[in-house]
């Protein structure tokens, strides 16, 4: 099993990283490609995915740019992970749900590592955290299959400001919160990519 690992340094344009992880798409099922994971962060990025609706935006005034992935609208920025893949389900039983928990194991392991309890919940896809009583989503996941191959990804807050959620219903989920890793626990998250990527090799080779 091949996979290549990508990780960029500055932040990348949303419609960069789409336009790359759809020509990667068609050469993987070509077989001219290795599947990608691919670890890098956006500038400020209103997305909405297939399933968003408009009254999930507070903030009309934003910029929302509508993506050809599941889910809903959600905020990507500075201070947050993203890790695309384009991952081939032809070699893995075409089965779309072990694949959505296979990811979501892989970020839950990931954080248990830091000493960070987190959880999945079948109804709200997505990673949570219990913040004393209070459900807050800490990792957002939105995946798009064609050929049978998966694409997209998920993203982890460890940094980012939570204020810019103030302008959406995140995932058009309104009785839970947003947090990230620096406000549930202040440590250092610098080697958070490279114990994700290990995690998310290893379950896929599972």
């Amino acid at each position: 099993m091949n996979i290549e690992i990508k990780k960029s340094q500055k932040p990348v344009k949303y419609t960069d990283a789409l336009d790359l992880m759809e020509r990667r798409l068609l050469d993987i099922n070509q077989k001219k490609s290795d599947e990608l994971i691919w670890i890098l962060e956006h500038r400020d990025l209103y997305t909405a995915g297939t399933n968003y609706k408009e009254n999930e935006i507070i903030d009309k005034t934003i910029s929302i740019l509508k993506s050809n992935r599941g889910g809903k609208i959600t905020y990507h920025g500075p201070g947050q992970l993203i890790c695309y893949f384009v991952i081939d389900l032809k070699k893995r039983n075409k089965d779309i749900r072990k694949f959505i928990s296979l990811i979501e194991k892989t970020i839950i392991d990931t954080l248990k590592f830091y000493n960070i309890n987190t959880f999945a919940d079948k109804k709200n896809i997505g990673i949570w955290f219990n913040d004393k009583s209070k459900i807050k989503k800490v990792a957002a996941i939105g995946v798009r299959v064609s050929k049978w191959i998966a694409y997209h990804g998920f993203s982890i807050n460890i940094s980012n400001n939570l204020d810019k959620y103030n302008a959406i219903i995140p995932c058009g989920i309104k009785d839970k919160g947003v947090t990230n890793l620096k406000k549930i626990k202040d440590q250092n998250y610098e080697e958070l990519d490279k114990n994700l990527i290990e995690n998310f090799i290893s379950n896929l080779r599972n």
